[in-house]
């Protein structure tokens, strides 16, 4: 059996694309044909995977949003799509993007479609970038639909940059306190100890203790760097499943203090990507797919995934929504407000606002709330280990002293 990639039009005239597995190729052309899609090309998956598309790599989100954002400024200035593609291919600065958009341009001027020219390039360009050109090529507001687009990405990429700003610094803090407690166990305390060795006489029991401690450290450090190592590995594979993913991802939202900011990030996420979507013209049902696709977490995931199986057999929205648990009430019932209103996309950009606020508090509220916990740390810990190793001299001082 041969795994074909096909592109073909359904009854409603929308392009879709995917993978079938078949004999031969008349085989799966009969299948397609037999399920109502019109055939635009087919071939062989191994093609695909051999040719340059195939080293393609990921490119930053920050660049991608600049030249979707330099894209929707050329198109709604009526500039030729082709034309503005080859003015981007000669400024674009990455290489890899660079190469993407001239091999765009040029399947576009072979008479290919802007959606398919993307969609030969899935590791550039994401399910939620391909369907909404699709929506704006098929509505005729193309130049619309990339400046949301642009807005969107942006919105998405300020966001990201937030959380991962609120959690370096507690980050770095606790690796150097790590670090340097690390360094104390295994270099500072075994001078000391020969010190003490030379001095005789009975130690403190804080002291012993610590010395004790940097003992086993030193003897069985190769053997716990080893451990955490293993440990890391076969975590990461666990992750790597798929059943593995869904509880490390519901165990970071029900975290004590990370596990609310994480899901103000996943509502934040999920409101604006549907409304970004249901606003460009994409139907509700493939709206709720690409936003469980992008939403980065299994639970939230599997939260919309049964949502869009609810609405297909005729629930409104928020109802599988509310029952999932995952999305706090306040949201479910605007969402039921827009659905009754026939105003949803308003209510999930209010909802998308309002969550990009509460995110900014938390991440600042997150960072004041570590930042004693940090000190109290190296307060206890750091310098516990200060102590202990002082405390003999002390003592010895005040013998001396009499």
């Amino acid at each position: 059996m041969i795994v074909y990639q096909y592109t073909a039009k359904d009854k409603d005239g929308h392009t879709v694309m995917g993978t079938l597995e078949g004999a031969s190729e008349q085989e799966v052309m009969q299948s397609l044909h037999n399920k109502g899609l019109i055939i635009i090309s087919i071939e062989p998956a191994k093609k695909r995977q051999q040719s340059v598309f195939s080293k393609e790599k990921k490119v930053k989100a920050d660049d991608l949003v600049i030249f979707t954002r330099q894209l929707a400024t050329m198109v709604d200035a009526g500039i030729p799509l082709v034309h503005v593609l080859g003015i981007l291919a000669e400024q674009i600065e990455k290489k890899g993007l660079r190469g993407v958009v001239s091999v765009v341009r040029q399947d576009i001027e072979a008479g290919m479609s802007f959606t398919n020219a993307l969609s030969k390039h899935p590791v550039v360009f994401s399910d939620l970038f391909i369907n909404m050109v699709r929506a704006g090529e098929t509505s005729g507001m193309l130049a619309e639909v990339l400046d949301r687009l642009a807005a969107y990405m942006e919105k998405s990429a300020s966001l990201a940059r937030k959380i991962r700003s609120s959690l370096i610094y507690p980050a770095v803090v606790v690796s150097m306190a790590i670090i340097i407690t690390a360094f104390l166990l295994i270099r500072v305390v075994p001078t000391f100890k020969g010190i003490f060795d030379i001095l005789g006489g009975n130690l403190p029991f804080p002291t012993q203790v610590l010395i004790a401690v940097s003992n086993l450290f030193r003897k069985y450090f190769l053997l716990l760097a080893g451990f955490l190592i293993i440990g890391g590995f076969l975590l990461k594979k666990y992750i790597s499943t798929e059943r593995g993913r869904y509880n490390f991802d519901n165990q970071k939202l029900k975290m004590p203090v990370l596990g609310m900011l994480f899901r103000k990030v996943a509502v934040a996420k999920f409101s604006r990507t549907f409304s970004t979507l249901v606003k460009s013209g994409v139907s509700v049902l493939n709206a709720l797919e690409i936003v469980s696709r992008t939403s980065g977490n299994k639970v939230v995931e599997e939260a919309v995934l049964n949502c869009s199986k609810s609405v297909r057999d005729g629930e409104p929205i928020s109802r599988p929504l509310a029952k999932s648990g995952v999305f706090p009430p306040m949201v479910c019932r605007m969402i039921s407000v827009g659905e009754q209103t026939g105003q949803l996309e308003k209510m999930l950009t209010k909802i998308a606002d309002f969550y990009d606020e509460q995110v900014d508090v938390a991440a600042a509220g997150l960072t004041s709330l570590i930042e004693p916990l940090v000190i109290a740390f190296l307060g206890i810990v750091i310098g516990g280990i200060v102590v202990a190793l002082f405390l003999p001299i002390f003592k010895l001082t005040e013998l001396l002293g009499r």
